[in-house]
């Protein structure tokens, strides 16, 4: 269901649709000298080193309210406010249960939506061949969209 598309440094994570459905960002360790990091970090990629995780970054709540010129009468904002405060209860039961620890911002393509990042470490350390990554990952993606989370 779910495909990696390597972008950089990056792993854009497409669902069935071809729609981004999140992003993972590996952790390579430390790149010496940090000069180089582009080249060192290509080199792992043709070489299929092993990871110990990375990080997922996954969208949490559009809110519908920050685009330009948009104008809401009152009763359209409670609404839109409400359904967003919806999804954050869902995202926060979520993680409450999981006890992840997390981070959240304001998305990189997308003003009007807040993504969350947390930290995805392998039970044993992983190829960045884009199967055996996928592998590890599915899990955790299907449980997210099994939530109506992604």
């Amino acid at each position: 269901m779910w495909k990696l598309d390597l972008d950089s440094d990056f792993f854009r994570i497409l669902d069935k649709d071809r729609n981004i459905a999140a992003y993972f960002w590996p952790d390579y360790g430390q790149i010496v000298p940090e000069n180089k990091y582009d080249e060192i970090v290509e080199k792992m990629h043709k070489n299929g080193d092993a990871i110990p995780g990375g990080f997922l970054t996954v969208p949490m709540v559009k809110f519908g309210l920050f685009a330009n010129n948009l104008e809401v009468d009152v009763l359209q904002l409670s609404s839109k406010l409400e359904d967003a405060n919806a999804r954050i209860q869902v995202w926060k039961e979520f993680l409450l249960e999981q006890h992840m620890q997390h981070s959240i911002q304001m998305s990189h393509t997308d003003n009007d939506m807040l993504s969350l990042t947390f930290p995805i470490k392998f039970q044993q350390n992983t190829s960045l061949d884009k199967a055996k990554l996928l592998a590890v990952l599915s899990p955790t993606l299907d449980a997210l969209s099994q939530r109506g989370l992604l």
